[in-house]
């Protein structure tokens, strides 16, 4: 197997794509049909965030109690609010939590008993180009996102394109990426294309 960052023995494949490209399906035909060890990165960053966690103590002292609620426990919603509308103080949120969340991300899987771990997040960068033996994109068109998003999160057309324009461009995505999977098509389709990926990896 491929040595990924300080995971050796693992094959790490890394997963990224916009808001509603349907990442959570590929993630789901990669643990049934391949037996992946799923990681969610923003499901790792919600578990930081739990009243204790070295997450929680980061953003409560650069934020201040004003993102607590009555039981101590943290007001995503308000957080939301706040760094939403300050990119200054998103940027610094950023960086006390997003290496907290490759800590606790590399840590599960080297502690995964499957050979074969997909780490998804949804923003490309070099630090997690660097941990993973393959990434591949997943794509989407803007319209089919926005459809998905409305139907099956509630979105409005406006909030949708607000997360859209603060996420990585399609053309970002691809840099970092070694495959593309088109997953405006059906879902056969779809796995036609990941069983023609997984044909050149390791088993």
């Amino acid at each position: 197997m491929e040595e990924c960052g300080n995971v050796k023995d693992k094959f790490i494949l890394g997963i990224t794509g916009g808001v509603g490209s349907g990442k959570s399906r590929i993630l789901d035909i990669l643990q049934k049909d391949y037996g992946f060890h799923v990681i969610q990165a923003d499901q790792v960053a919600k578990g930081l965030m739990e009243p204790g966690m070295e997450g929680y103590h980061a953003v409560v002292d650069y934020l201040g109690p004003s993102v607590l609620k009555e039981d101590k426990s943290l007001d995503r919603a308000v957080m939301a609010d706040i760094i939403f509308h300050d990119p200054v103080k998103r940027r610094r949120v950023d960086e006390l939590t997003h290496p907290l969340v490759w800590k606790a991300a590399m840590k599960e899987a080297r502690e995964a008993r499957e050979g074969r771990v997909v780490i998804e997040a949804a923003i490309p960068s070099k630090e997690f180009r660097d941990k993973c033996s393959k990434m591949w994109y997943v794509y989407t068109s803007r319209e089919n996102r926005m459809e998905r998003l409305k139907t099956g999160r509630g979105y409005t057309r406006e909030k949708t394109l607000s997360i859209m324009d603060n996420q990585a461009s399609d053309e970002v995505f691809r840099s970092f990426c070694d495959s593309v999977i088109d997953n405006d098509k059906s879902l056969e389709e779809t796995r036609m294309q990941i069983a023609a990926l997984m044909r050149h990896i390791s088993p």
